[in-house]
């Protein structure tokens, strides 16, 4: 006979024991141990003494590879995982299994950034991954020199190193349109400076930044302007810019040059400019400007029309564009070269013709 229920008890199923709960907790906290203990007994493993492993498994070995330097190009978006396989795949004599276990261990897996890298037989796996988290890419440059045309930045890129080629066959239009700037005449668009850009970098992508450093400087410049200044627009300034600077010998006669040509389009004087008829010529132009070629009309012959010509000549540099906008107080008309690289300066044509005759034809007064 079943003995009665016991006070306060309502007759409900006795609790289940927490075992089966315990049991999930000490599996998940084994199960975190042993993955901390592998973490670090590989650790300790990767720095072991030479003696104890391969050398190629040491994160502070040198690797070893068939050339001294190796190309590694990390895509966007390349797991840390596959960032090991490309390096052992580039050439170098390491595991990329444990190359990955040392870039989770380290704790800069997250931090390895794309790029393109060289990498040399000194190098350890450690300092390889210090390079890859702080982005030290392998960088190559190219100068454009202040005065230079489109073509010879077009030229410079062609020669070089690690660029590719990706206008090769097209023509300026083309180009201008890639670069955003449809029907715009390309020459003076550029900069003048020193880009660097990592292997593999397009000439697309070097141009530009250059045509967007421009925009940069023109417009600083262009927001010192004055009312004194006469100039109508950025585009003016930077067509005065460029032949500024193919008319300097000096870098400290840029000033008194602008103001030459600014002096002259106050009065309504040509600007009887030769670079300008030499970059009208084209590839005419055998280095020897001659009087029929100052007679000779084409739309950049500031001999024979009045005004700025139609586009830039060259590139300005940040100098050039300063003179240009902010002449020198002078009431100069004319220059002519002396030979050692300056000018001299006149504000009668009777004064400049004793000037020519002195330092050009070699007579005295």
């Amino acid at each position: 006979m079943s003995r009665p229920a016991s006070k306060g008890s309502k007759g409900s199923k006795a609790r289940k024991p927490k075992t089966q709960k315990r049991s999930w907790g000490a599996y998940l906290t084994l199960l975190v141990l042993l993955a901390v203990g592998v973490m670090a007994g590989a650790l300790a493993w990767l720095h072991m003494p030479m003696g104890f492993k391969p050398a190629k498994t040491q994160i502070n070995t040198q690797i070893n590879s068939p050339s001294q330097v190796l190309d590694l190009n990390i895509e966007p978006g390349t797991s840390p995982k596959g960032v090991a396989q490309a390096i052992a795949d580039a050439g170098a004599d390491v595991s990329p299994q444990l190359l990955w276990l040392w870039f989770r261990v380290s704790g800069q897996d997250r931090a390895i950034k794309a790029g393109s890298y060289e990498l040399n037989a000194e190098m350890t796996p450690k300092s390889v991954l210090n390079m890859l988290a702080r982005g030290e890419e392998s960088l190559r440059s190219v100068t454009l020199v202040e005065g230079w045309t489109f073509k010879q930045f077009r030229q410079a890129l062609a020669k070089s190193e690690s660029v590719k080629l990706s206008t090769q066959g097209l023509s300026n239009e083309d180009i201008m349109a890639l670069l955003g700037r449809p029907n715009l005449h390309p020459e003076g668009r550029f900069y003048p400076d020193t880009y660097t850009y990592s292997k593999g970098s397009t000439d697309l992508a070097v141009m530009n930044r250059a045509l967007k450093s421009m925009d940069r400087h023109l417009t600083e410049v262009w927001m010192q302007k004055t009312p004194q200044i006469r100039l109508k627009s950025p585009d003016e300034l930077l067509i005065l810019a460029s032949i500024v600077e193919k008319e300097t010998g000096r870098a400290s006669d840029r000033p008194l040059i602008s103001a030459v040509f600014h002096n002259r389009l106050k009065i309504g004087m040509r600007l009887q400019t030769d670079p300008t008829v030499i970059y009208g010529l084209g590839d005419a132009f055998d280095g020897n400007l001659r009087r029929v070629d100052l007679k000779t009309d084409t739309p950049y012959n500031t001999y024979t029309r009045n005004g700025l010509p139609p586009t830039p000549i060259a590139m300005p540099g940040k100098a050039a564009l300063m003179a240009a906008l902010q002449p020198a107080p002078s009431n100069a008309l004319y220059f002519v070269a002396k030979g050692d690289g300056t000018s001299h300066f006149s504000q009668s044509l009777n004064e400049h013709n004793q000037a020519v005759n002195k330092y050009q034809r070699g007579l005295s007064q």
